[in-house]
């Protein structure tokens, strides 16, 4: 069984982060969202907040789990078994960010290998970051989030 990781905040999750993971199913058997707690951030949305909320754009997706973990990702790999982990990039700062991570991690645990799949350019500027920004000013954010989110906010 192919089994990847999706790591990441998702504080929130974003139409850009859907977008990846919708692209990224059909290479996989299951897709565990992984959301990651640190705990030296504050996240704008409580931990189980954002994992209801991931479970509730995914409901409709039997290859996609939703679990939330602390510590490091590849230590997370293993308790999964997921021998993939995905991540997305939307420029050139992120793939130079991303890389560096993937080769520590290759380091760290050979055995998983990281898939990057590049947004697509209308999801550019799209970031949990930014969104976090406009909610922060009762802004309208209905356009950077899947529908199912919306709610929640």
């Amino acid at each position: 069984m192919k089994i990847a990781l999706f790591p990441g905040s998702f504080d929130p999750i974003t139409i850009a982060h859907v977008d990846i993971l919708k692209r990224a199913l059909p290479l996989f058997d299951k897709i565990v969202v992984g959301i990651g707690l640190n705990s030296s951030k504050q996240g704008f949305l409580s931990a189980d907040k954002r994992e209801e909320i991931v479970k509730k754009v995914f409901e409709q997706e039997p290859k996609v789990e939703v679990e939330l973990y602390e510590g490091l990702t590849v230590d997370f790999c293993k308790l999964i078994n997921a021998q993939y982990m995905v991540r997305g990039v939307r420029s050139v700062s992120d793939f130079e960010y991303e890389k560096a991570i993937a080769q520590i991690n290759q380091t760290m645990m050979p055995e998983v290998e990281t898939i990057i799949i590049l947004s697509k350019p209308e999801y550019s500027a799209i970031s949990s970051t930014i969104v976090r920004d406009i909610l922060r000013n009762n802004g309208d954010v209905s356009k950077f989030l899947p529908q199912q989110a919306i709610p929640f906010l």
